[in-house]
């Protein structure tokens, strides 16, 4: 599956008015959707496809750390505005599987190898209801390329602070219908010190990473029907900044998909198991950074097994997708306190809901409307409709929704108390749902080589749940998660692009005024955030160059700890060379821009300038 160097068509592709569901589903959508295929990714530089999504207006993860060398914990993936606790407010899908983690709701974005996705689809709201609790914020699906009669991809990249990767995949098709894919990939780098020069001292070290990753599927096909098994593990190791702070995690998941279609209908059936074990030792650190002390040993075992089903009827003007899914999690976290003693919290969650989703067309209107009933386990139900209208000709289309959904709390946000530095959070039993209800007007416009899209929200939280200070010295920050006060986002998304034959250049900027109901600032959330992204390609050379900026925003609930606003330049080069090879350069925060990321509660800062060369061939 080689990524692609460039388009063979300046125009875009018309509007897209649908949301994957899964492989064979889809599923018209009041909102924007955007996709990127594997072109756009390819051009992209990060190792991860957590460093290539930011580009997107609005995504975000819990920090502004990259995945990189950021603790699994601060993964969670904010869309437009509404922050996270570590812990996803979107639901991230491959091929239809979740991918957020049963204990904590974070994504392990080392388990994905961006050369193995065909494309991306964000959807910014939770404008449908066929997703439950995890889509709040809305969804981002992955999805993997089509196997081919033969295909293999085999790479070598490596870079400053002693980075190295090596990966690899492939596919091949047997008739009649029987196809076998996969992929893999190990990392490993030196990383980077995430303390600034000036507060550094002899207990700090570099933030690493090393990780394999592999992944397998085999599909079944013919004309009317299509199965898949698809298995993955994830095998990590992370040094987390200073001599005594470390983590791992060890995770697999089998999973199978099944349509078929039916007379005048379809049929999808998914189904996965996911076992997880997180480690992770944490410390205390004495005055000026000149000692460290170990204060625990934790270790999270947890699993969980989900299924869904969709059965789809297309009617001349109607559509009507209906079905449920479930899902169970177990989860303990269990510790060991030194010098002496022990922590153990945890148990079972067990979620299970019913949909319907529908849609008519009456000419250029279509009317859409939808209803879930959620249990999230603990007794209540939620009860998430959701209803738009769209109206519009091939090159234009008026959009509106709105909608109503929730989030239950993790079991990590429920039983894991954990330490980052001198700041301590603590768990919270007793957290209840929160909910959220919006609405969003706007319109999608393409003509030949040119596209735009305008989006005004509004989004009211109940119940929110975050880190909510409790305490504050010079010497210790205690924090406990809670549901703090109702808060409210508001804002605009912007974007647009312009393709002519060689060149194509977009841009993208999120408005987004998250606050609580007293006025502070919802944390890790920037009111500015913006993108741009120009591209030349001619006979086999392709150049990128990006600009990603933002805002200043907060590290707390309470608005104590500022983190300034910054920009950073990153540049890619990929040149196809005979015999199906191509090199590769990637430049990221080539200005070796500081940017704050939070403090603990001394200051902690992102990436530095990082370079990157490589090598690939590609059999197609």
């Amino acid at each position: 599956m080689p990524p692609a160097l460039c388009w063979q068509n300046p125009a875009f592709e018309p509007i897209r008015t649908t949301l994957t569901v899964a492989e064979s589903l889809s599923q018209e959508s009041p909102s924007s959707v955007t996709v990127w295929g594997r072109p756009q990714i390819a051009s992209l530089p990060g190792v991860n496809l957590d460093d290539r999504l930011r580009l997107l207006p609005g995504f975000s993860l819990f920090r502004r750390s990259s995945s990189l060398v950021a603790n699994p914990t601060t993964q969670g993936v904010s869309l437009r505005g509404l922050g996270s606790t570590g812990a996803s407010r979107s639901l991230v899908l491959w091929d239809g599987i979740p991918l957020n983690s049963p204990f904590g709701g974070w994504i392990y974005w080392t388990r994905v190898a961006p050369e193995f996705i065909e494309r991306t689809e964000t959807v910014r709201s939770a404008s449908t209801s066929l997703f439950g609790d995890k889509a709040m914020g809305g969804s981002i699906g992955l999805f993997s390329p089509q196997p081919v009669k033969a295909s293999a991809w085999l790479g070598y990249d490596g870079g400053s602070a002693a980075t190295h990767q090596l990966d690899g995949g492939g596919s091949y098709q047997w008739k009649p219908g029987l196809a076998l894919s996969g992929a893999a990939r190990a990392f490993r780098t030196d990383g980077y010190y995430i303390v600034p020069p000036e507060s550094r001292g002899p207990v700090d070290t570099p933030a690493n990473v090393r990780f394999a990753a592999g992944q397998a599927r085999g599909d079944l096909f013919d004309a009317r029907q299509r199965l898949f098994l698809r298995a993955d593990v994830l095998a990590e190791d992370r040094d987390n900044g200073t001599t005594l702070t470390r983590n791992s995690t060890s995770l697999g998941t089998a999973a199978a998909g099944y349509a078929r279609e039916l007379p005048g209908s379809s049929l999808n059936l998914l189904a996965f198991h996911t076992r997880e074990e997180y480690r992770a030792s944490f410390s205390s650190i004495g005055a000026g950074r000149q000692t460290e002390r170990l204060t625990s040993l934790q270790s999270v075992p947890s699993e969980a097994t989900g299924a869904a089903g969709y059965w789809r009827k297309p009617w001349a003007r109607w559509n009507v997708t209906a079905g449920g899914d479930f899902v169970r999690a177990e989860g303990y976290s269990l510790e060991t306190l030194l010098p002496a003693g022990s922590r153990t919290g945890g148990g079972v969650q067990s979620q299970y809901g019913l949909f319907t989703q529908a849609d008519a067309a009456f000419g250029p209107l279509r009317l859409f409307g939808g209803f879930r009933g959620h249990s999230p386990g603990n007794g209540r139900a939620f009860w998430m409709p959701s209803g738009g209208a769209s109206y519009g000709r091939e090159n234009w289309r008026w959009r509106a929704s709105a909608y109503r959904a929730f989030r239950a709390p993790t079991l990590n946000e429920l039983y894991r108390e954990f330490r980052a530095g001198n700041s301590i959070t603590l768990a919270n039993q007793n957290l209840r749902p929160e909910a959220l209800s919006g609405v969003e007007t706007g319109g999608d416009y393409t003509r030949s080589g040119f596209r735009a899209s305008l989006t005004g929200y509004y989004n009211s939280l109940e119940q929110l749940i975050t880190n909510v200070t409790r305490s504050v010295t010079p010497v210790l920050i205690t924090r406990q998660r809670d549901n703090a006060a109702a808060a409210t986002v508001r804002g605009i998304e912007a974007s647009a692009a312009k393709r002519w034959s060689r060149w194509s250049i977009e841009g993208s900027w999120l408005l987004a005024d998250s606050r609580f109901s007293t006025g502070e600032r919802i944390p890790q959330v920037p009111r500015n955030q913006g993108s741009a992204l120009a591209t030349w390609n001619r006979k086999g050379t392709l150049i990128t160059a990006g600009l990603r900026a933002s805002s200043l925003q907060f590290e707390d609930d309470r608005n104590l700890f500022l983190l300034p606003g910054y920009a950073v330049l990153q540049f890619t080069l990929r040149q196809a060379l005979p015999k199906g090879l191509t090199a590769q350069f990637t430049i990221e925060n080539a200005l070796d821009r500081q940017v704050l990321t939070g403090y603990s509660p001394v200051p902690q800062t992102g990436a530095p300038r990082l370079l990157r060369a490589g090598i690939r061939w590609n059999l197609h």
